[in-house]
């Protein structure tokens, strides 16, 4: 609505921050822990999120039978009415049609989104990639790279991580990094994050897990394996200028071997 008068206020750092909710969930192709591939399952999911940023994982786009040779983000996004950005890191030529057989990130977007990008990672075996965008919020902007990170060892994951953390240069620097680590948030590979980003969970005054009577594992954010959660790999990490009001992992119906954590997020008006 037009505000012909001028009197509402000019973004800026004396203006309220933006309130912003972000999802991120390993979707394992859509295929939950009773061994079905079922899309509808997870787009309920994710719809009970109400969420503005949803960043996905092991997500497929024509990729054969597992899947049922659908393109899965481009269908999650109308299914929730969302844009979307694409980010395979697996891109093969497909010998029985004019697709490709893609797998990678994707984000799902209630916000304008401005500027997506994607980065392949270094190292070897399967094919890892970064997924960069800017979304547009009332005021500011907000830098989302949405990743998943190598199986294969600490030192893979490291470098990995050093070539993200050199995409949010000095003009990028009010983001957020989300993923599937494939790491503990205290594992020496995550260093390079350290000083540049903080960690969502520990920053948040209000947390919420599915620990249930494991109480052992209470209030530490554990989203793998779905069943029995207790490894904290799939993270929300944070810049200067992000604020963080309350992460909780959400009970993801069986739709994955991974739990959805759902970060509720603060950005600073004008940056």
């Amino acid at each position: 609505m037009s505000d012909p008068l001028g009197t509402r206020p000019a973004p800026g750092p004396d203006q309220p921050p933006i309130p912003v909710r972000l999802v991120t969930f390993n979707t394992h192709h859509g295929v939950g822990d009773d061994g079905r591939h079922d899309l509808p399952r997870l787009a309920t999911v994710l719809a009970a999120a109400d969420a503005d940023l949803i960043c996905l994982q092991e997500v497929d786009k024509y990729y054969g039978g597992r899947s049922e040779d659908v393109d899965q983000a481009l269908l999650l996004s109308r299914a929730l009415d969302m844009q979307l950005a694409w980010g395979p890191a697996i891109d093969e030529p497909r010998r029985d049609r004019g697709t490709r057989r893609q797998y990678g990130n994707a984000l799902l977007s209630r916000l304008p989104i401005l500027v997506s990008d994607v980065h392949p990672l270094p190292g070897g075996g399967e094919p890892r990639s970064a997924l960069r965008t800017m979304v547009e919020l009332d005021g500011a902007a907000l830098w989302v790279t949405t990743t998943h990170l190598s199986t294969r060892s600490p030192q893979e994951r490291a470098e990995q991580l050093a070539a993200i953390a050199q995409l949010h240069t000095e003009p990028m620097q009010t983001g957020v990094l989300v993923g599937d680590f494939n790491a503990d948030p205290g594992a020496p590979e995550l260093a390079p994050l350290t000083g540049r980003f903080a960690d969502a969970w520990e920053l948040a005054p209000d947390r919420e897990d599915r620990a249930g009577w494991r109480f052992w594992h209470a209030r530490q954010g554990g989203t793998h394996p779905a069943r029995r959660p207790h490894r904290r790999i799939d993270q929300v990490w944070v810049s200067p200028g992000v604020g963080v009001t309350r992460a909780h992992v959400l009970d993801g119906a069986g739709a994955s071997d991974h739990l959805p954590l759902v970060v509720d997020l603060e950005v600073r008006s004008g940056v």
